[in-house]
């Protein structure tokens, strides 16, 4: 089975590969199959923008495919910037323009105060129209300058005090663990392996 990875994210990408690794399917995207969708993320939830994201890739492919929505949800802004944190600062600047933005927002709040959470909800969608969710959630707190190379968007600035580490100093596979991508994903994993063993190899 063929499934599509119905997002241009590279980073998003790389993270998918490595938390479905082992599943008997194909995993392609959007590029390599020429594919050029455009589904405005204007819903209210994760779960909307998934869903909506997953059904048109589904659709105009004629493959499983599989979107995700998520977001960093920080307590001391009112769970700012939740599902816009990807338009965080109008959708036109890097990651790391976003995350300053987020922490002069945070300037003069205390470490304690500075709880927060990542949020991923995960849209599977088949062409016949079907669709299942799937959610994951880690929680830590913001720092207030990055530190480390790794991962993508907020992650080095989302501390994790168990680990003692920012998301973005973890190497792939322990993120992949404890993250709120890795935790929607091992769903995921099992979503998939009942699609495949009630519809076989070939889903349409």
């Amino acid at each position: 089975m063929r499934v599509l990875l119905a997002t241009n994210n590279p980073g998003k990408v790389r993270e998918y590969c490595e938390i479905l690794d082992g599943l008997p399917v194909e995993l392609v995207t959007p590029q390599e199959l020429g594919l050029a969708v455009e589904v405005p993320e204007t819903g209210e939830t994760y779960e909307e923008n998934a869903r909506r994201k997953a059904s048109a890739y589904a659709a105009a492919s004629g493959l499983v495919a599989l979107a995700d929505d998520s977001g960093l949800e920080v307590d001391a802004l009112g769970g700012e910037p939740g599902v816009r944190s990807h338009r965080y600062d109008g959708g036109l600047g890097s990651d790391a323009e976003r995350y300053r933005l987020l922490l002069r927002r945070l300037e003069g709040v205390p470490p304690e105060r500075r709880t927060a959470r990542f949020r991923c909800v995960i849209a599977i969608a088949t062409p016949r129209g079907q669709v299942h969710i799937c959610e994951g959630e880690c929680s830590g707190l913001i720092l207030g300058e990055p530190r480390g190379e790794g991962g993508f968007g907020y992650d080095p600035v989302f501390w994790l005090p168990e680990l003692g580490r920012t998301m973005a100093e973890l190497a792939p596979e322990e993120k992949n663990r404890v993250s709120h991508r890795g935790r929607a994903g091992l769903k995921a994993r099992e979503i998939l392996l009942r699609l495949l063993a009630a519809d076989g190899p070939e889903i349409a």
